[in-house]
């Protein structure tokens, strides 16, 4: 767009309904930043798969009052048109600590409630979990949460979920879309909010969750045995503030220690560059707290609580932070082991995780007889797997590498208060038998192979930088190399054809997932290569899996080393 249609397409705003406090806004652009009213006009703010996402702030490409009515409208549409002959349709609300989270979640729950949806509006902070929960619980057509997860101050999102507590999936993703882009101006949005519709919900759904997290427990008696374990918990300033806490405590752990400054639920996250618990640096407080009282774990939260970051002693003492990968094996392994104890295995159990994450996950399941689904990137295909079997199977845990995991399945996505919960009692479990969770981690590395992982992202910005992702992509597609650090690829997996071709002996097997563009080669050695662009970045992405026998504890880092030096020759050799 040039700088006068920018101008024309800003002056649209200049009119009623848009408020007289936006309006001002603008025309202080117009007339002092042309830069940053281009950047807040130049496109209208995509409604994608999940949702929005994007910087705050007036104009048709930032997240404000008008962008989430129009998002909130095309979905009112989009429900009304699905279930046409209800007799009341209903849709719950949730929002996070993030600087106009609450104010979003009334915009949507004023819109909704204009269009004849009785809505559930939580009446506090609450995680994104909760509202899945809510969802279920109070048996809603949809759900809408306000976060941008783990982004930077400046943004803010809306998270849009079905009626099985899941974030959309096809057809209704798509559909809901094509809704969305039919509002097609602000005018067409119905703000004229019914307040007898809108419902404030909270402590009962609470105390609902609770009990089923309660359920969850599978040591209560080893955790009264190791109740004092002193755990460091952090919730970076945001909605895991008192869930977590009062779920351990309800458990039975009884020392949790908090750091103070990162207890107050703060959108500006003043005390973190990014509140990401992936982030080492998110979570340097935690850890400089556990040192001071020599703790056993540390557990940090994001600012909508679905995603949890841990750090254990090793065998130094030196606190360690573990990857999404290795919490993941560490909760299958303790969760498999306990239900196999209980005698509650009876073959009809089944565990899921992503195409991205650790093979490990795998190998430990096979090793208890449960049933694994690999699932593509993203937490709603995992919900979608416990949906299709629910009547036939049970879900016993999920996860995926980037910190997100879900035991039960009365949430249908990432849950890092249940998460913490089974990761403390992991910690309990281990102290049983006089270890910490390292030592646990090196155990199953141990009896499984020494797995490891390893993600590089390339980025290629622009048009050209669009184009040269998507010859990649072909190229690697029609290309293959046939050898990768001189291991021999014997499968490649094609997720955008759906097809795995064995290379040993040509045979081809149907993949029996949504078409995605993604690649994965499968080597001789049990490596794993997955190649896939971003969907929200100009990055394409490289997810290296390797594998080495440890015989002991005492050989794990001359083994580590190795696989180390392994994955920085296939690096090379792929050329990147």
């Amino acid at each position: 767009m040039t700088t006068q249609d920018i101008l024309q397409k800003a002056k649209t705003w200049l009119t009623e309904p848009i408020d007289s406090d936006t309006q001002n806004q603008i025309k202080h652009l117009i007339e002092n930043n042309i830069e940053e009213l281009t950047e807040s006009f130049y496109r209208d703010l995509e409604f994608g798969t999940g949702g929005l996402r994007g910087i705050m702030g007036v104009g048709s490409n930032r997240m404000n009052k008008y962008t989430v009515g129009m998002a909130t409208q095309g979905l009112a549409n989009y429900i009304k048109k699905t279930y046409p002959h209800e007799s009341e349709l209903k849709a719950a609300i949730a929002f996070d600590t993030r600087n106009n989270s609450r104010f979003f979640a009334g915009i949507a729950a004023e819109v909704l409630s204009a269009n004849n949806i009785k809505v559930f509006l939580f009446d506090e902070i609450h995680p994104t979990p909760l509202l899945s929960f809510a969802v279920r619980h109070l048996n809603c057509h949809t759900g809408i949460v306000i976060t941008a997860s783990h982004n930077p101050k400046e943004y803010n999102g809306y998270k849009v979920y079905w009626n099985d507590g899941g974030q959309l999936i096809a057809p209704h993703d798509k559909n809901v879309i094509e809704e969305v882009n039919k509002i097609g101006h602000f005018s067409n949005v119905n703000f004229d909010k019914k307040p007898e519709l809108i419902v404030s919900i909270g402590k009962e759904i609470d105390r609902n969750y609770l009990e089923k997290v309660r359920a969850l427990a599978l040591s209560p008696e080893i955790v009264e045995k190791h109740k004092d374990l002193k755990i460091v918990f952090t919730p970076i300033h945001g909605t895991a503030v008192n869930l977590v806490p009062e779920a351990m405590k309800m458990l039975g752990f009884s020392n949790i220690i908090f750091v103070p400054e990162q207890m107050i639920p703060d959108g500006n996250f003043p005390t973190v560059e990014y509140p990401n618990p992936e982030e080492a640096k998110a979570l340097q407080m935690a850890i400089d707290k556990a040192r001071a009282v020599d703790a056993d774990l540390v557990l940090g939260t994001d600012p909508d609580a679905d995603r949890v970051g841990v750090a254990t002693k090793n065998k130094k003492g030196e606190f360690v932070l573990l990857n999404g990968n290795q919490t993941a094996s560490i909760l299958y392994y303790y969760i498999l082991s306990k239900w196999q104890e209980k005698g509650k295995l009876t073959g009809k159990e089944f565990t899921v995780k992503t195409i991205v994450t650790t093979e490990l996950l795998t190998a430990i399941a096979k090793s208890f007889n449960i049933e694994q689904f690999d699932v593509l990137t993203g937490f709603k295909f995992i919900a979608n797997i416990i949906l299709k079997n629910e009547s036939a199977k049970q879900f016993i845990c999920g996860g995926e590498e980037s910190y997100g995991y879900l035991v039960g399945d009365f949430v249908r996505d990432k849950d890092a208060v249940i998460s913490c919960c089974m990761i403390a009692e992991a910690t309990a479990w281990a102290a049983n038998q006089g270890k910490t969770l390292y030592d646990l981690l090196i155990d199953i590395y141990t009896k499984y192979g020494l797995y490891k992982e390893h993600l590089v992202s390339v980025t290629k910005k622009g048009k050209s930088g669009a184009e040269e992702i998507v010859q990649m992509m072909v190229d690697y597609r029609n290309n293959p190399p046939l050898h990768i650090n001189n291991s021999k690829v014997v499968f490649i997996k094609d997720y955008q054809k759906s097809i795995i071709t064995n290379l040993t002996d040509g045979t081809e097997k149907k993949i029996d997932l949504p078409k995605s563009n993604v690649l994965q080669f499968v080597l001789e050695d049990e490596t794993v290569i997955t190649i896939r662009p971003s969907g929200t970045e100009p990055k394409i992405k490289f997810y290296f899996g390797v594998k080495g026998n440890l015989c002991c504890s005492d050989a794990f880092e001359n083994v580590n080393k190795h696989l180390d030096t392994k994955i920085k020759n296939i690096i090379t050799d792929l050329k990147l």
